[in-house]
């Protein structure tokens, strides 16, 4: 089964969407499955150094790779709409991740005109709170284009359940699938039991993510830094680990500065490989309290770790965090979050007790097992063999 993953960019800042797809189509693989990426060079404000227009590899993945003409919001390429018109017919099916981006919606209509089966995987971008951000030029994208492409898509890929309910109710769609995104299975094997225990003399909680408004970021900070002034959690610190807009950033190091006088907290920039994995193996706690989060990549590797987390109701996996007891479930306001920041950070038998169950629970995550299923969606809407079948 040959099968084409359209995207609007994959540069790692753009958080956990591009790193997984690599993952994923390597899991795939196998499967028995043949896959490409496409997608733009889009990278903020710069280009990804790939070539553009032939073939290529990403990440160990076969690619091409189109130009961004303009807009980094909507990254419209037209030579990736020409290359899709062309080319569609040669792939089983299509899986396309987002929606209001150019190159979803260019893959929407080429796959219609060519009669392929596509999937939509929605990336969150369709929760209530996505679509308020920028609400009016979302809801001419919306009419224009992007309720066709959901309209005709033969599933809609959900990474949660509550990603699924969300969008459901909101918007009236109909086919959905939930399948999660992966953890590397690697993370799961049984060395991972034996890794060391948080420094109880300087424990930290860890905040590991796309710097971005609707992390939360900012409240948390304000919890941690209420919780340092009363005097108990002197010893703790606040690491927070991603990059995003320069102007954004500035913002919450500034926040950072204000509330923290003892310099407890830290920014770590960007981590990836060995120095992201010795940040999560050694943290005491895991924090997402995001406005919206459809699944949360860095919050599974964490969980895999056996590290709990405070996550918001809002997040994708709130629900199986909350009914596993891996962590604890807060809402987005600072009250709330601080209360339940002190029973963690006070808590080491309750935090050990809860990581335990995060091992459990991260155990649902493994590309090999995500895989066969996003394998057997494909055998079911291409009409072919179920993963089982023609992979090993």
């Amino acid at each position: 089964m040959k099968v084409l993953h359209v995207i609007p960019a994959v540069a790692p800042r753009y958080g956990g969407p591009s790193a997984a797809l690599p993952a994923l189509c390597a899991a795939l693989g196998r499967c028995g499955i043949d896959t490409t990426i496409a997608a733009t060079d889009a990278d903020g404000g710069g280009r990804l150094p790939v070539d553009v227009g032939v073939p290529t590899t990403y990440q160990g993945t076969r690619a091409i790779f189109f130009p961004r003409q303009f807009s980094e919001s909507f990254k419209y390429s037209g030579p990736l709409a020409a290359w899709l018109s062309q080319n569609v017919r040669s792939f089983d099916l299509v899986h396309v991740h987002a929606v209001l981006s150019h190159a979803c919606l260019a893959a929407g209509r080429a796959c219609r005109d060519n009669a392929v089966p596509y999937i939509v995987r929605p990336l969150g971008t369709l929760d209530p709170w996505s679509l308020g951000q920028k609400a009016m030029k979302k809801r001419l994208l919306m009419w224009a284009a992007g309720r066709r492409l959901l309209a005709n898509a033969a599933a809609i890929h959900y990474t949660s359940r509550q990603e699924k309910a969300l969008v459901e109710e909101s918007l009236g769609l109909i086919r959905g699938v939930v399948i999660p995104l992966g953890i590397d299975d690697s993370v799961l094997e049984n060395h991972v039991d034996l890794r060391e225990s948080p420094d109880h003399s300087r424990p930290y909680v860890l905040a590991l993510s796309r710097l971005h408004p609707k992390k939360g970021l900012e409240t948390l900070v304000a919890a941690f830094c209420a919780l340092r002034a009363d005097g108990r959690f002197g010893h703790w610190r606040l690491v927070i680990a991603g990059d995003g807009e320069p102007g954004y950033v500035e913002r919450l190091k500034a926040a950072a500065r204000q509330g923290d006088s003892g310099g407890s907290i830290e920014f770590a920039g960007w981590v990836e490989g060995q120095e992201k994995r010795s940040l999560l193996e050694h943290a005491a706690l895991f924090a997402a309290p995001s406005f919206d989060e459809n699944f949360g990549v860095s919050l599974a590797e964490a969980l895999a770790w056996g590290v709990p987390a405070i996550v918001s109701r809002h997040g994708g996996l709130a629900s199986d965090i909350e009914e596993a007891g891996a962590g604890w479930v807060a809402h987005v306001e600072l009250s709330d979050l601080r209360i339940l920041l002190e029973e963690a950070m006070q808590s080491p038998d309750e935090r050990e007790r809860r990581g335990q169950a995060a091992r459990a629970l991260a155990r649902r995550f493994a590309w090999s097992s995500v895989a066969r299923e996003v394998a057997e969606l494909y055998g079911r809407v291409a009409g072919l063999k179920s993963c089982a079948t023609i992979g090993h």
